[in-house]
């Protein structure tokens, strides 16, 4: 077997809040959503739909969002669960003391911004709706 990309689906409460965020925070690109009658794909949001499913990207990393009501039907395991995790989504960055100032300035739950023991300059932060997502670069 080969494993050829990770894409991460996350759910959520509210599809058009999470592409904003994405959007703004980290300059994600909307690639796709799904409309809640499931009919077809847009490639970008209709004023006068509901969505239960986008994907986005930057750069190299992808990332899906799924309405928790289809979420729990799709993946069963996650039923009866909270949302968010107990893991991080850790990215490799370039940038990270200006990515962290700028950030800094938003109204966001972060940590320091730190060398680690393992050569690393990091930080982690919680999304909207909870998600652990870590920041890294060499450190210089």
């Amino acid at each position: 077997m080969k494993i050829s990309k990770l894409s991460p689906n996350f759910e959520v409460t509210d599809i058009r809040k999470t592409v904003a965020f994405y959007a703004e925070i980290f300059g994600f690109n909307l690639i796709m959503a799904v409309p809640e009658t499931q009919d077809g794909i847009d490639q970008t949001f209709a004023e006068n739909k509901e969505y239960v499913y986008a994907m986005m990207q930057k750069d190299n990393v992808e990332f899906m969002f799924q309405r928790s009501d289809t979420f729990k039907n799709d993946v069963i395991f996650s039923r009866g669960q909270n949302i968010g995790a107990t893991v991080s989504f850790y990215m490799d960055v370039e940038g990270i003391k200006e990515f962290y100032q700028d950030l800094k300035n938003k109204n966001i739950e972060l940590t320091e911004l730190k060398t680690t023991w393992y050569g690393m300059q990091e930080f982690y932060l919680k999304d909207l709706n909870g998600y652990i997502l870590g920041f890294a670069e060499k450190a210089q």
